[in-house]
């Protein structure tokens, strides 16, 4: 079956930086865009990122052009969020997602095929 696995969350300060990683196994990830969606208490799911399979092109919310960057290595089935100059309103759960031919809809929650669970990411001021 599908898994999407992230990794790579945790506590830091506002300014800093991390990086996300989430490994994909039971699909052909080279066929499927990519997204990194974020959750915060009480809050909706929200996109954060994305890549597409063909051309790699990418996406970014607003809130994260400028300080994110979305990256993909089809031979290792990975996709990574590379995220620097963290604000406190950047905590959340951050989850990717995986969509099959989505094209320019990799910007929508609900085109996504698979889930993972999440990994969160705590910004302290």
């Amino acid at each position: 079956q599908v898994q999407l696995v992230e990794s790579g969350g945790g506590l830091v300060q506002a300014g800093g930086s991390l990086r996300l990683s989430c490994a994909a196994s039971g699909l052909t990830f080279s066929n499927y865009a990519m997204g990194w969606f974020r959750q915060a208490p009480g809050k909706e799911r929200e996109f954060v990122a994305a890549i597409r399979d063909i051309g790699f092109t990418t996406y970014y919310a607003d809130s994260a052009k400028g300080r994110f960057t979305i990256s993909r290595d089809n031979a290792k089935n990975t996709v990574y969020l590379q995220m620097n100059s963290l604000k406190p309103e950047d905590t959340a759960v951050y989850y990717c997602a995986a969509g099959r031919r989505i094209g320019a809809q990799a910007t929508s929650k609900r085109y996504y095929d698979y889930w993972g669970q999440g990994t969160r990411v705590t910004v302290s001021s």
